[in-house]
């Protein structure tokens, strides 16, 4: 392939088509090909995602949501600032708003979390499953949380 293959549209729709078929969800070709201002030494910049699982997405928002609902009561408490998204999930059962085993619980969905988002190692869904099928800390987080507040709102 020489450089002017690289500025014809074909090429470019090839290398997008391609990526595609290997399962990316979306990819483009940017930077100075895509514009039109490439010179003979320019590369070829493409970008591409691959996208997660849509178990990887739903356990990452939902303990996101147990991680904002925590963040707020340390925040509008004062029970910080927590060192991390883990230690205020933690905050929350040590001051009493959950029972102190479901926050311990949590505070390690919050480091799979992490895992998963940052990619720190791969993951299969196997073990994401596994999380997910602990759905009763989250269903407990919430009446937990929901009760604390009835009881202490005014």
């Amino acid at each position: 392939m020489t450089a002017g293959d690289l500025d014809d549209p074909a090429t470019t729709d090839a290398v997008v088509a391609s990526l595609r078929e290997s399962g990316a969800r979306f990819a483009f070709v940017h930077g100075s090909r895509a514009t039109g201002t490439a010179t003979p030494g320019s590369d070829f910049d493409v970008a591409a995602w691959w996208g997660t699982s849509d178990r990887k997405y739903r356990f990452v928002t939902t303990i996101e949501g147990v991680v904002n609902a925590a963040q707020h009561l340390c925040a509008s408490e004062g029970w910080g600032p927590p060192k991390d998204n883990g230690d205020a999930v933690r905050l929350v059962g040590t001051h009493g708003v959950v029972d102190e085993q479901l926050a311990h619980r949590l505070v390690g969905a919050v480091g799979f979390r992490n895992l998963l988002v940052h990619q720190y190692a791969e993951i299969d869904d196997a073990r994401t499953v596994g999380f997910l099928d602990r759905i009763g800390d989250i269903e407990d987080f919430v009446g937990q949380v929901s009760t604390w507040l009835d009881e202490h709102a005014g």
